[in-house]
């Protein structure tokens, strides 16, 4: 158990079934000394769908599960990431798929073991990029256009963060020291203060370069990276940010967002989110879990659709860099008073 608690507050989860310990006994890992299972486990999670049938959405995979540990395996679709941490906190669910500021206050408050990372479009961090429709005050060169290549959409962006010509990286931290560029009454699009790539990043990366985010700026709120996008390009703001790379998202409705949003900074990279168990679960049972949640993307066509329509991702890894989760622990503590 780490020392340091995060002190923010958890949202009250609905009463779920708890799981039951079975009387049999899996061989572990530990010179075949047996290892009691429980007879069935509850995941929760926060599905990326909407509708009616988010339970039905989750079969396929609690069905994988249950057929490859040979114990029930129950999915409880969960109200917000914060109700997946208390869910786990009093094991009213033994699984959870959730936000990376939700794994840290998991394994901060109740010890949870992080064991798989998101994967989307190949990385398990994203950057949150600075945008803005004044290139001649925040670049030092010529914006330059690159592909985006999840879409194929050619985007602009200067400061040397990109290369001319070549396929996106969002790689960060890059040429954050424009954003020191911010002048007094600058208006500046913000998303919610939960939002990581749209508030929290670059709140911080701003500070770092002596903006004075509370007093120095016009904040100008925004709803979702696609209005952040937009008040950039509707003059509404100079300065926005979101996920990289959130001008995709209105690419259709303004398909001259290169020319008029050029990205210009990327902060610190974001973690994604992951999955993460309680640690009464046994260690033989979560080896077996994650592997079987490692593979699940590839198990099937199915599988992988399911994954994506599910909770919006490609596939999962055991490369989880806690440092990452670590130090978005670090940025939320900024914003826990």
């Amino acid at each position: 158990m780490r020392k340091s608690l995060l002190t923010t507050g958890i949202a009250a989860v609905a009463v779920l079934t708890l799981a039951g310990c079975a009387s049999s006994s899996s061989e572990g890992d530990t010179g075949g000394e047996a290892t009691e299972w429980p007879s069935s486990i509850t995941l929760s999670l926060v599905p990326s769908v909407e509708g009616e049938d988010l339970a039905q959405a989750l079969d396929p995979l609690t069905a994988y599960l249950s057929e490859n540990l040979d114990i029930e395996v129950e999915g409880v679709v969960a109200s917000d990431y914060a109700a997946t941490v208390e869910a786990l906190g009093t094991d009213q669910a033994q699984v959870i798929i959730t936000d990376a500021g939700s794994l840290y206050n998991a394994t901060e408050r109740y010890d949870a073991e992080l064991i798989l990372r998101d994967v989307r479009f190949g990385a398990t961090s994203y950057a949150a990029v600075a945008y803005t429709n004044n290139p001649d005050k925040y670049c030092d060169d010529e914006p330059v256009m690159s592909t985006y290549a999840a879409s194929g959409i050619e985007l602009s962006s200067c400061n040397g963060i990109e290369e001319d010509g070549g396929e996106s990286t969002g790689s960060g931290p890059a040429a954050v020291e424009a954003l020191g560029e911010i002048t007094d009454g600058t208006k500046v699009a913000l998303q919610a203060a939960t939002s990581p790539a749209g508030y929290q990043y670059p709140v911080v990366a701003m500070r770092d370069q002596g903006v004075d985010t509370d007093a120095g700026i016009t904040q100008v709120p925004v709803e979702g990276n696609n209005n952040a996008v937009l008040a950039v390009y509707n003059g509404d703001a100079e300065v926005s940010f979101g996920y990289w790379d959130a001008r995709t998202t209105v690419a259709e409705e303004a398909p001259d967002i290169a020319e008029k949003v050029v990205a210009f900074a990327y902060t610190e990279m974001i973690p994604n989110g992951g999955v993460a168990v309680n640690p009464s679960l046994p260690d033989d049972l979560v080896a077996e879990l994650t592997q079987l949640l490692d593979d699940y993307a590839d198990s099937s066509e199915e599988a992988a659709s399911v994954m994506f329509d599910l909770v919006g991702l490609s596939d999962w890894t055991s490369e989880t860099a806690e440092e990452e989760i670590d130090r978005y622990g670090e940025i939320l503590g900024e914003f826990s008073n």
